[in-house]
């Protein structure tokens, strides 16, 4: 069976939206909110962040219009973190509602566009901002599984859920304390700390 290659990198990406909500869901409203690393990534911000990212991609810069004025894109200028996190007004429910309309339009673009389809990327360095639609979909496919990968480690730091989707761990059975430990004692001994060096 001969493979479509709008289709297969459609999917990829769909997959990668897929896991994405998914680490959100059974959290406590602080949780998917609070900054979890010193830079502050928090897990409904990679939500917010991916929907406006996904619109400008498939939207302004296809010459398609999303249709909706994201508020937080006047305040780059002033705050280049604006889609990083989400207000206390800003609701998780309408964060994830805005992140699915975005799909739904990127979708409609994939599916009504060839591959080779031209666009423009006005925030890229003049020698690369011209492109297709094909390098749009692999660069928003490597975006999305990047904070994809993101709010897996923060979500296995919350209260140790991991894996790839529901019903789908990727993961093996095992003891996973006591892997930790010898992976542990592997950094300790290969470090020196294990005989007291340092």
């Amino acid at each position: 069976m001969a493979s479509d290659p709008k289709a297969d990198l459609h999917r990829y990406l769909k997959v990668a939206r897929q896991a994405v909500r998914w680490k959100l869901e059974g959290l406590s409203e602080y949780d998917v909110r609070r900054p979890l690393t010193p830079t502050a990534t928090n897990l409904l911000g990679l939500v917010k962040h991916l929907a406006t990212t996904e619109q400008g991609y498939f939207g302004d810069c296809m010459g398609r219009s999303f249709g909706e004025k994201l508020p937080w894109a006047d305040l780059y200028d002033t705050d280049p973190n604006a889609d990083m996190f989400a207000t206390a007004e800003e609701s998780r429910e309408d964060l994830l509602a805005l992140y699915e309309r975005v799909a739904e339009f990127s979708d409609s673009v994939i599916a009504e566009l060839p591959l080779n389809a031209p666009g423009v990327v006005p925030w890229w360095p003049e020698e690369r901002r011209y492109v297709t639609l094909h390098l749009l979909l692999v660069h928003m496919i490597a975006e999305t599984n990047r904070h994809a990968g993101h709010a897996d480690i923060l979500r296995e730091g919350l209260d140790g859920e991991a894996g790839l989707r529901e019903g789908l761990s990727n993961l093996p059975e095992q003891d996973w304390a006591t892997h930790r430990e010898r992976v542990e004692r592997a950094a300790r001994e290969a470090s020196g700390q294990a005989s007291g060096r340092v």
